[in-house]
């Protein structure tokens, strides 16, 4: 009996270990039937372990008194001395006024266009002036901010600026859009329209191309105008799509481009124009504040990351997939 038992132990602690080679067996032909496909995602993963990973252990610096030539290891640790500082500055309502209200303004205006210049295409029959369309909507996502600004000086200077000339030649007044910071805003959501709201259909374009088009068969058969098919049929089909952009649109809410913005700052526009990005760059690299602009960073990826968990859970509240 006492030999049975043994030669059973004996015979259990090599079943797990076969089945773990077998495993192992299993995940190598795996790897080398698919080396292809995984060979073209090895730059799309090196990118974000080189560019997104790795910079994360520079957040420790929003902990310190960083000193350069210290470097992270040895530089004196400040706790949280450089949030207080962030939390107690005078100008931080008006920094989270400006960014919190550029983003809301684009989650209102920006981020439903794509959604309906892809319905809007989806519906056109004629191809080739469908494809024309789109290349011309997605071509100004290639353009630099800087010429997207440059273009958008040109037309609305006081000094010669083509929409100015039209004002004045109708009105006998000048706007200067460029100058009042109540313009400011309306410049900076219209900009990104312009420049990115053709190249945002792509993702639901491809979404719309899965719909199984024997739904607007049976949909017409039963009577149904397009407004119908198009509430019953092709929203619901884009809407965990929809979900899952805004989503991650919310994830970086609180990003409002620092290129952009930064182009279109005037002495006259800062107290509306003044966001988190540019104030990070201007403590950061101007004033050498390392730590106090890595603790302003880390603060705005808090507050995506809370505002990413939150939307997740409420769309699986109401039933839909979400992002994890």
């Amino acid at each position: 009996m006492e030999t049975d038992y043994a030669d059973g132990k004996a015979a259990g602690n090599k079943i797990p270990a076969a089945a773990g080679r077998a495993g192992l067996g299993a995940l190598a032909r795996e790897l080398l039937r698919d080396r292809w496909l995984y060979l073209m995602a090895l730059p799309g993963v090196l990118y974000f372990i080189v560019f997104k990973y790795v910079p994360m252990y520079g957040l420790v610096m929003a902990f310190q008194d960083y000193k350069p030539h210290l470097g992270f290891l040895d530089s004196p640790w400040a706790g949280l001395k450089h949030f207080r500082r962030f939390f107690g500055e005078p100008a931080f309502w008006s920094l989270f006024n400006n960014t919190v209200l550029l983003a809301v303004y684009n989650l209102i205006f920006f981020f439903p266009l794509p959604i309906v210049l892809a319905l809007m295409l989806n519906e056109v029959r004629q191809e080739r002036f469908k494809r024309w369309v789109q290349t011309m909507v997605y071509i100004p996502h290639f353009v630099s901010w800087v010429v997207v600004v440059g273009i958008f000086y040109m037309l609305l200077t006081t000094e010669g600026g083509v929409i100015n000339e039209l004002i004045f030649a109708l009105t006998g007044e000048k706007i200067a859009f460029l100058l009042e910071p109540g313009w400011f805003r309306t410049m900076i959501v219209s900009q990104s329209i312009w420049k990115e709201v053709g190249w945002g259909t792509i993702i639901f374009l491809a979404a719309l191309a899965g719909v199984d088009m024997q739904l607007y068969e049976a949909a017409r058969m039963d009577g149904a105008n397009r407004w119908r098919q198009l509430w019953h049929i092709t929203l619901p089909a884009i809407r965990s799509t929809i979900v899952i952009l805004l989503i991650l649109r919310l994830g970086s809410f609180l990003d409002s481009g620092f290129e952009h913005i930064f182009l279109m700052l005037t002495p006259t526009n800062r107290d509306v124009g003044e966001v988190f990005d540019t104030y990070v760059y201007m403590k950061g690299l101007t004033q050498a504040q390392y730590s106090y602009s890595a603790a302003v960073g880390l603060f705005k990826s808090a507050v995506g990351l809370i505002l990413v968990l939150g939307a997740n859970w409420l769309a699986k509240r109401f039933g839909e997939e979400g992002v994890y």
